[in-house]
C-alpha cells in the first residue's frame, strides 16, 4: 500500500515537472507580457518581422564572436557538459623567462594550469621602491598578447606604465632567449 502511494507520488511529481517546462515563461524567452498587453493596433505580422529581425541580430552577433546559443532542457541538469580533456595550455618559455627576470620577488602563489603567478614584495636590485607582481601567461604562443603584468607599489601608488612595460619586454626577450637555447638542442 505504501509503496503503491510512493510511486503515484513520484508519477505525479514527474508530470507536473515536465508540464512545467512547456510554457511561455521566462525559461522560453517569452514573459507573455507582450502578448497580453501588446497594442491592438499593431497587426501580427509586424511583430513577427520584429521577432525574426532580433533573432537574427542575435544569431549575427553570436557568429561574429564565436559562440553558440544553445536551448537548454531539464534533462541538461543531469549531463556533465564539461570536457574532462580540456586542458590550458601555458607557454613554458614566457612562464620560465617570468621567474627569472622577476627572482627577485618572492614567489606567493603560482597556478600553472591558469597561468598565473602572484608574487610579494620585493626591492628590484639597485632600487629603492618595493613592488609586487601578477603575472598571468593566457596563450601557448610565444606573442606579447600571450603576456600581461600588474604591478603594485609598496606606497600604493600607480606603477608607470613605462615600467610595466619594460618588464614585460624583460620577460620576452629572456623567452625569445630561452626558445632559441631550447632550438639548437
Amino acid at each position: 500500500m505504501n509503496l503503491h502511494r510512493l510511486a503515484k507520488g513520484a508519477l505525479i511529481g514527474g508530470i507536473l515537472i515536465s508540464v512545467s517546462g512547456c510554457g511561455t515563461g521566462i525559461g522560453s524567452g517569452d514573459s507573455g507580457l507582450f502578448r497580453r498587453n501588446a497594442a491592438p493596433s499593431i497587426p501580427a505580422e509586424e511583430t513577427l518581422e520584429r521577432r525574426e529581425r532580433a533573432e537574427a541580430q542575435r544569431a549575427a552577433a553570436d557568429r561574429a564572436q564565436g559562440t553558440k546559443t544553445n536551448r537548454s532542457s531539464f534533462f541538461d541538469l543531469f549531463r556533465n557538459g564539461t570536457d574532462p580533456n580540456t586542458t590550458v595550455e601555458v607557454n613554458k618559455y614566457l612562464w620560465v623567462a617570468a621567474q627569472d627576470v622577476l627572482n627577485f620577488l618572492p614567489i606567493e602563489s603560482v597556478d600553472p594550469f591558469t597561468g598565473v603567478i602572484v608574487t610579494g614584495y620585493g626591492t628590484p636590485p639597485g632600487g629603492g621602491r618595493a613592488y609586487r607582481a601578477t603575472i598571468y601567461v593566457q596563450d601557448p604562443a610565444l606573442d606579447a598578447r600571450s603576456l600581461k603584468v600588474a604591478l603594485q607599489s609598496s606606497g600604493g601608488g600607480a606603477v608607470d606604465p613605462g615600467t610595466v612595460r619594460a618588464i614585460e619586454d624583460a620577460i620576452l626577450t629572456r623567452a625569445r632567449q630561452l626558445r632559441i637555447q631550447d632550438s639548437k638542442l
